[in-house]
């Protein structure tokens, strides 16, 4: 069974997955993936994953078959598993508790070859509302504190398949960094009784030299102290803490920017690896007036080595003002 550990000087909590170390690839170097090889991830191979815990796009009364536009399945090799306690205990001055969680595939699109950049603005849609239904499920369950929503985009960035796919990995604590931010969103609501993002947004649009793009209702900015070149940070305009609040309507208007965002990144600096990372507020806190939902998004042109592994300072070669004059006069089609 997996484990969380934490670190006892800075309370920073570890996965230990040893049962992740059986996977065939850990014991070969595989060469590098090319297009068209067998995808697990692709229409017709359904019965290679887990069965599936949500479909879009087909009769429901036909589970885990052909004919869906988004589908969610446990990962095969989780990080964390759902069944069982938590069983919380020390050792000594330590403090740890089995890996109880849950680690969920989104497969965002049938077409092997689509990216979020190139897919329709419907179909992108329907993934960001599979996001808000699967945290809306988990959040249900008791043992979970913490919902958070990654993607992994080409192998310098992690990613071990090619398809498009995000992931999602239920936690039974709240993660230390999640932690420091919204103790630092307090620490200025206290002081000023306004929330930092909201500020964030009315002077990025005063000053106009940090956006990127922008709709009615959300706008993509490159942030003042980006960690590496051309990060962007993509927000909602009116103050939400938790993504769930999202409805339908607004989820066509975060498609829509959020596809622009993509396409100007990759025509920008064509086939980028990335990540990006969903902060939302934690599952048991409603209506934070001091913290707003966001997505970090961290293209993978620079690579963090032991300066910033040994202080916690970043070096990028970048202005965050460059970048974003550079993405804001990319043309896109």
């Amino acid at each position: 069974m997996p484990e969380l550990r934490r670190d006892p000087i800075i309370g920073r909590w570890v996965i230990i997955a040893k049962e992740r170390g059986k996977r065939p690839f850990d014991f070969v170097i595989e060469p590098e993936r090319t297009k068209g090889g067998f995808c697990p991830l692709c229409p017709g191979n359904e019965a290679t994953t887990p069965p599936e815990v949500l479909a879009y796009g087909r009769d429901a009364h036909d589970p885990n078959g052909q004919g869906w536009r988004v589908r969610v399945v446990p990962n095969k090799f989780p990080a964390l598993i759902i069944e069982g306690d938590l069983d919380k205990r020390g050792e000594g001055i330590y403090d740890k508790m089995n890996g109880i969680g849950a680690h969920e595939v989104i497969i965002e699109t049938p077409n092997h070859y689509e990216t979020m950049a190139t897919m329709d603005l419907e179909q992108l849609a329907l993934v960001f509302r599979a996001y808000r239904d699967r945290i809306v499920d988990l959040s249900g369950d008791p043992r979970f504190q913490y919902i958070i929503i990654f993607k992994n985009k080409g192998k310098a960035a992690g990613a071990s398949l090619e398809h498009a796919h995000s992931q999602l990995i239920a936690l039974p604590i709240i993660p230390h960094l999640i932690q420091e931010e919204l103790k630092g969103c307090m620490k200025y609501y206290d002081y000023r009784d306004r929330c930092v993002f909201c500020d964030i947004i009315r002077q990025e649009r005063s000053q106009n030299i940090r956006v990127v793009c922008e709709n009615d209702e959300f706008i993509t900015i490159c942030p003042f102290a980006p960690r590496s070149p051309f990060e962007m940070w993509f927000l909602p305009k009116r103050h939400y803490s938790r993504f769930v609040s999202m409805n339908d309507e607004q989820i066509k208007m975060m498609a829509e920017l959020f596809s622009t965002t993509m396409k100007k990144l990759d025509t920008a600096i064509k086939d980028v690896p990335f990540n990006f990372m969903l902060h939302t507020a934690p599952l048991r806190e409603n209506g934070l007036e001091y913290f707003h939902w966001h997505i970090e998004i961290m293209p993978k042109v620079t690579t963090v080595a032991g300066f910033e592994w040994g202080t916690g300072f970043y070096i990028n070669s970048t202005p965050p003002e460059e970048a974003a004059r550079v993405l804001k006069e990319t043309e896109i089609s």
